[in-house]
């Protein structure tokens, strides 16, 4: 009798993996109507580093073609890394307030709880980087696109957001709480956003800051977008010359190493 129950258990078990993490995805973005400020880091955050840049900055900078075009590329790579510290954040806030504690006493499979935060986090991801493209449009940005490239553009920039998810839940899970969560965060992603040729090129760097930039994960996400939008080439490092292969190489790095670490790290706060 226990056989034929376990034998349906596993028969019914990726269904009920999935139903369980759309419910808990949809948990998560049920909260952003009750809290819409948490979305500021990947909607009014990018706004206003495009307006300052783009009619603050902008006349002082110098780059080959229309800075506004150079401008939007960065901006969706560095809305992509952002999404790290948002993740981060959520996943604290859920540990440090016993939300955990509740869902482990609930009668639902223990890797829906993660998989669903990573969902709902992705989800929030998308929003803002329709946002950021739409605004960018908006002004004027002139994307010049192929069908095959908009194809590759879509793929990668899905791979980055699952791969920022995953550090950022990670990250989220290593902190004692949100705002130590945030405070690492800005530390970490902030400069290498900065230094990754978002806003200024790469080349015009001295020489400490460009040998970071030139390695820079975000780099690659940036010159990649740059690439496939406005077909132009970065010069420098080999990730700079191959920026599609290497975002993809460090995207898959990031999420073999921190899937694991984060699921481990969960397995083992709820055995504690």
């Amino acid at each position: 009798m226990s056989t034929t129950a376990s034998a349906v258990r596993s028969r019914h078990a990726p269904s009920r993996f999935v139903r369980d993490t759309l419910l808990l995805t949809g948990r998560s973005l049920r909260a952003i109507p009750r809290v819409p400020e948490r979305l500021l880091d990947v909607t009014i955050q990018p706004i206003v580093f495009i307006l300052l840049f783009l009619y603050v900055f902008g006349s002082a900078i110098h780059v080959h073609g229309s800075y506004k075009d150079y401008l939007f590329p960065g901006i969706i790579g560095q809305s992509l890394a952002f999404g790290t510290i948002g993740a981060g954040v959520a996943t604290a806030n859920d540990m440090s307030e016993g939300v955990v504690d509740r869902f482990r006493s609930l009668p639902i499979g223990r890797l829906s709880i993660i998989t669903g935060q990573v969902m709902g986090q992705v989800c929030e991801a998308i929003l803002g980087l329709a946002i950021v493209v739409g605004f960018g449009l908006l002004l004027g940005w002139h994307p010049h696109l192929t069908a095959s490239h908009a194809v590759e553009l879509a793929g990668l920039m899905a791979l980055g957001i699952v791969a920022f998810t995953w550090a950022g839940v990670l990250f989220g899970m290593l902190v004692r709480s949100p705002d130590a969560m945030q405070g690492i965060g800005f530390i970490v992603v902030f400069p290498l956003s900065f230094m990754a040729g978002t806003f200024v090129p790469i080349s015009g760097m001295a020489l400490i800051p460009r040998t970071i930039a030139d390695w820079d994960p975000i780099s690659a996400l940036v010159a990649s977008v740059r690439n496939l939008t406005q077909g132009a080439h970065a010069t420098g490092s080999w990730q700079l010359t191959h920026p599609e292969l290497a975002m993809a190489l460090w995207c898959l790095a990031i999420v073999g190493i921190c899937a694991p670490l984060a699921l481990r790290r969960f397995n083992r706060t709820l055995a504690g």
